[in-house]
């Protein structure tokens, strides 16, 4: 294990898991309806303000025209019973199409079909002729199984149609905790959920064929939430604020955190993860390199990092001045990357490890496993990902994100920053983090790099490992929204100096 983590020695103390926005599993969400029901609150109140939300949020988008609700067999089909009536009682032209017989609709869905007073047409394909706009109410979050028959004729004909599709709590044919598409789904641009986002919305297809999602108060309490949620949260600053580094009128430098990072030759990938770390905050980096077009580039390109020869490794290892130790941006898939990382564990300083850092333990990586520690980041990409925990064995290649993040966190025992479209950061505790705002312009060479030198720099400065990773991931994905649209990765390093107010959600 890498030992005790050396900070800045003004950093704050950790700070109690809390705040933030949950992310529920279909399960928790059914304890919450069902809890709140058993306070005292009827289920067919829940529906009327689930149906009634969705109305509100379809008027809020869109002038009147003709709208198909498709309406399944369970309480998904009730929400939109109700949203039909609504906007059919405020002037709109609503064609409504059953899934099934709507005799057999029981409990809450029953009565809501009942209180709609207009045709129900059972055929759905027919229904969408002619829809200017359709509302998929057919399956939700709780979808068991893969979609077939009509239901499967149903949503391809959405797909198909032309017309906006507002999805109900979920797209249909998306399981709402994994994100997986199960038989086939259509794509919303807009998503009414309630309550809290589902673990379906924020990974995988899930967070791509969601469009805008609102997460509409329907009278489920804050408390009851907290009651039944897991460790699974939106980013959120709430998370991380108190340990966000505090600008003093007595700093300098040295009190402000100094990050070490250990560099090969691709010069390009160091000069922008030591950039990035001042960029937020660092008071000092200093690039350990023996190639000489990377410490030529670090002069030239960031004169204010300082440069030194390699075989000072050992020796500012062991100053503990020094920490956290960033290895992987610009180190080069080699025997000294891998001889570095060894070194650096044994230093006692916190560790965050990219690119090569891990590659060059892809062949063994329960060798690095027994490296780390709790205080140190792995900021693995999906491939970087699979060849370190793809045993099947060991983080099962069929699982969710959030599953094989959090088991990957686990097993090497440190955070596991596991990047893409949808961020999943897992600490070994099981706490998870998702982070889902980032936009695809990040998809640009040398942006991972900035973002390992975002984590480093926060933790030199006396974040704890979670919160320094979920903060960055948010400084990383806002600067790029707010970002010129066809970005490259030094334009992210330009604009991290922007006002930290900027990461709230």
């Amino acid at each position: 294990m890498s030992g005790g983590r050396q900070g800045a020695a003004f950093g704050p103390a950790p700070v109690p898991w809390g705040g933030g926005l949950e992310i529920l599993t279909t399960g928790e969400m059914g304890q919450a309806d069902r809890r709140t029901i058993a306070a005292g609150t009827p289920g067919i109140h829940l529906m009327e303000r689930a149906g009634l939300a969705i109305a509100e949020a379809v008027a809020a988008r869109w002038s009147v025209r003709p709208v198909t609700v498709l309406c399944g067999p369970g309480n998904n089909g009730g929400d939109g019973y109700v949203a039909a009536r609504r906007l059919a009682q405020w002037g709109w032209p609503v064609t409504l199409a059953q899934l099934g017989d709507p005799g057999r609709l029981t409990g809450d869905a029953a009565i809501a079909a009942a209180r709609w007073a207009g045709p129900v047409a059972a055929d759905g394909v027919a229904a969408l002729q002619g829809a200017d706009l359709a509302i998929d109410a057919l399956f939700g979050a709780g979808l068991a199984r893969p979609l077939d028959g009509a239901a499967a004729d149903w949503v391809r004909a959405l797909a198909a149609a032309g017309c906006p599709v507002v999805a109900v709590d979920m797209p249909s044919g998306v399981d709402g905790d994994s994100g997986a598409v199960k038989g086939v789904a259509c794509p919303a641009v807009l998503t009414v959920t309630f309550a809290r986002r589902k673990i379906g919305h924020v990974i995988g297809e899930g967070l791509l064929l969601s469009g805008e999602l609102v997460v509409a108060d329907i009278g489920i309490p804050d408390a009851v939430v907290t009651e039944v949620a897991g460790t699974i949260r939106l980013n959120d600053s709430a998370l991380w604020q108190a340990e966000l580094p505090r600008r003093r009128r007595s700093d300098h430098k040295y009190r402000r955190g100094h990050l070490l990072l250990h560099a090969g030759a691709m010069a390009g990938a160091a000069v922008l993860a030591a950039t990035a770390a001042r960029r937020v905050g660092a008071g000092l980096v200093t690039v350990v390199t023996d190639a000489e077009r990377t410490a030529t580039a670090v002069v030239s390109s960031a004169p204010g990092t300082i440069v030194a020869a390699g075989a000072r490794w050992p020796e500012l290892l062991a100053d503990p001045r020094l920490s956290p130790v960033l290895i992987g941006p610009g180190a080069g898939r080699s025997n000294a990357t891998r001889s570095a990382v060894q070194d650096a564990a044994g230093s006692g300083k916190a560790l965050v490890f990219d690119a090569d850092a891990l590659t060059a333990f892809a062949d063994d990586p329960d060798v690095l496993f027994g490296l780390l520690g709790p205080e140190d980041v792995l900021t693995p990409h999906a491939g970087e990902f699979d060849r370190l925990f793809g045993r099947q064995d060991a983080v099962p290649a069929a699982a969710d994100k959030i599953t094989r993040t959090r088991a990957a966190a686990a097993l090497c025992g440190a955070v596991v920053l596991h990047k893409g479209p949808d961020t999943v950061i897992a600490a070994p505790d099981g706490r998870v983090v998702v982070e889902t705002s980032g936009p695809p312009s990040l998809a640009t060479a040398g942006s991972g790099d900035v973002l390992a030198g975002i984590v480093a720099g926060l933790i030199s400065q006396g974040m704890t490992p979670l919160s320094g990773a979920a903060a960055a991931a948010r400084r990383h994905a806002v600067v790029a929204a707010n970002c010129v649209k066809n970005l490259i990765a030094e334009d992210l390093v330009t604009a991290l100096g922007d006002d930290d107010s900027q990461m709230s959600h």
